[in-house]
């Protein structure tokens, strides 16, 4: 009698790639036919309690754009992308049982609506079924952290030096191997276009500084062009404040936020430049900068759902406005500042914001607004291509008093445009807008 075929599911979340995907390369590795699986959860397309969605255009597009690719790669390697429409929790068990799947592979998550997800689903499969979850999202894997999760430290220099001196940074995954063709299903569900998810479509604004498309595939241009054509890497610990343009920054962020690249590539990559060509403090800054991406999931595990609430992770208690009224001047770049202004049109225009005018613009809601810092969270979970859960709260908390800020500090946006925007070559383009 022929031993029955054994079938894995691998469901993707935040980690839409083939290279360097741990959960995709084990699946490979141990099964005789993988399917890959992407929901498009409902949820993530409806309004909040706000007033504007929790998923706008702009990340919209880039997701559409990255499982398009993911597809696509996918296929080269006979394997199979189902796409739903539906929430995983209903999704996946009807897949389980159609497919006789005997294993899910998933990347680990941890923060309160993905957890809420995963706990549902597991009510929704057989008994003791088995989901593998790997931890993906990071630079320093936890297994590898040099600090217990309940000792991360406060303060982000402590948690860097005890990485950079304890830890290794893991060897990415070996390349995926190819599955039988015969695995491919005849039937994978059809992938949503703007539409079809409540949006209109839209063009690039030509000034966007983020002009690029989701997907593995542009990810790894990026990284060619940026690292080993331009060899702009070299020069990123002086660039890195600008506000106009295509290259003062990597970018890598959105591709990060989406997992269309991982944290590894990147930083093996800058190992090779720095073999290839020079090691500077740029090449190191942008390691650094990956180092403070770490952190930051490290503290949203350590506090779980307190990186949500008003009183942030320090429990301060602060009196706060809740006027939408006077958000809204915020939020539509109406305020009395005109750099904060031209920050909150690029981000309306674009989903895009330089790291520069989110710190001004989170300070100013905040500190010289003394807006419920909450609101400011969830409208650039709305608008940014590159919204990422850990990173996004645990900026906002910094600026706003409630997190890792150890002087506790507030921008003072004129010095700032005085220092950054010299020549208002930035507030001009977004301000100006007769010329466009």
């Amino acid at each position: 009698m022929q031993e029955k075929e054994k079938t894995a599911l691998v469901w993707f979340r935040n980690d839409l790639r083939v290279s360097d995907n741990t959960s995709l390369a084990e699946a490979v590795s141990s099964y005789d036919r993988v399917i890959g699986v992407y929901c498009f959860d409902p949820r993530h397309f409806e309004y909040t309690s706000y007033g504007f969605k929790k998923t706008e255009k702009f990340r919209a597009r880039f997701l559409i754009e990255s499982v398009k690719e993911l597809r696509t790669s996918l296929r080269a390697l006979n394997i199979s992308l189902v796409v739903r429409i539906d929430m995983p929790e209903t999704a996946l068990p009807k897949l389980v049982s159609e497919l006789d799947v005997d294993t899910i592979f998933c990347q680990n998550e941890w923060t309160q609506e993905e957890t809420e997800v995963t706990n549902e689903l597991r009510k929704n499969l057989p008994e003791n079924f088995i989901i593998r979850e790997t931890y993906d999202q990071f630079l320093y894997h936890p297994d590898d952290c040099p600090i217990a999760i309940d000792n991360i430290p406060r303060v982000f220099t402590a948690f860097r030096k005890s990485c950079e001196k304890q830890a290794q940074v893991r060897p990415e995954c070996s390349e995926t191997a190819a599955m039988d063709p015969n695995t491919l299903l005849a039937e994978d569900g059809r992938i949503p276009d703007l539409a079809s998810l409540g949006y209109k479509s839209f063009k690039t604004d030509i000034r966007s500084a983020f002009p690029f498309r989701g997907g593995e595939l542009s990810a790894t241009q990026r990284l060619e062009d940026y690292f080993f054509q331009t060899k702009k890497l070299g020069y990123y610990k002086k660039t890195r404040n600008g506000l106009v343009g295509v290259d003062y920054s990597s970018k890598f962020s959105p591709w990060l936020a989406h997992g269309c690249i991982s944290a590894r590539t990147i930083y093996w990559a800058v190992k090779r430049f720095e073999q290839q060509h020079y090691k500077n403090q740029s090449t190191y800054w942008l390691i650094f900068e990956l180092i403070w991406r770490d952190f930051f999931k490290y503290i949203s595990m350590k506090h779980g759902n307190n990186i949500f609430k008003i009183g942030g992770i320090l429990s301060k208690s602060y009196k706060w406005d809740h006027s939408i009224e006077r958000f809204n001047e915020w939020a539509k770049g109406q305020t009395p500042e005109s750099f904060v202004n031209a920050n909150m049109i690029e981000l309306n225009e674009t989903g895009w914001m330089s790291n520069r005018g989110r710190q001004n613009v989170a300070s100013y809601l905040t500190r010289n607004m003394n807006i419920d810092w909450r609101i400011g969270a969830a409208y650039f979970e709305s608008l940014l291509i590159d919204y990422d859960v850990h990173s996004n709260y645990g900026d906002w908390m910094y600026v706003s008093g409630v997190g890792n800020d150890p002087r506790d500090r507030k921008f003072n946006v004129r010095l700032q445009a005085e220092r950054y925007d010299a020549q208002n070559k930035f507030q001009n383009l977004w301000l100006q807008k007769t010329l466009f």
